[in-house]
């Protein structure tokens, strides 16, 4: 068995898929649009075979994405070496994300740092 997918819905669709493809090198489609509905999406590809679903549609709610909630907290993304980790970590906090740990090894082994991307939304890079 595998995790054929994550999905995640966003305010700004294209600035979320923009984000992706701009700093992780995901591949996007085309997208999809019901206009009965007004749903949006689309689909992230990464070269391992993991896939993001980027969804909207009207009248979201949108509450604060407090750090230590139940849920999801964070995708992480393996960017192959501790040098890419703090590229990456520095490249995002140059273009103003905030970087709310790292890049440091953690407890449990992991070199990682972690940072809020788009929406109030966390990733976590790591070697």
């Amino acid at each position: 068995m595998k995790i054929e997918h994550i999905a995640m819905y966003v305010n700004d669709l294209e600035a979320a898929r923009d984000f992706f493809v701009k700093y992780l090198g995901g591949r996007s489609n085309d997208g999809y649009h019901n206009k009965d509905t007004g749903f949006r999406s689309y689909f992230i590809s990464f070269d391992d075979g993991a896939r993001l679903e980027l969804m909207n549609k009207p009248e979201l709610e949108d509450p604060e994405k407090h750090p230590n909630r139940t849920g999801y907290a964070h995708i992480a993304f393996s960017l192959g070496s501790k040098e890419k980790v703090d590229e990456m970590t520095a490249r995002l906090k140059e273009d103003g994300f905030e970087v709310v740990s790292g890049p440091r090894t953690t407890g449990d082994g992991y070199y990682e740092s972690c940072v809020i991307v788009f929406e109030g939304n966390q990733i976590e890079l790591t070697e």
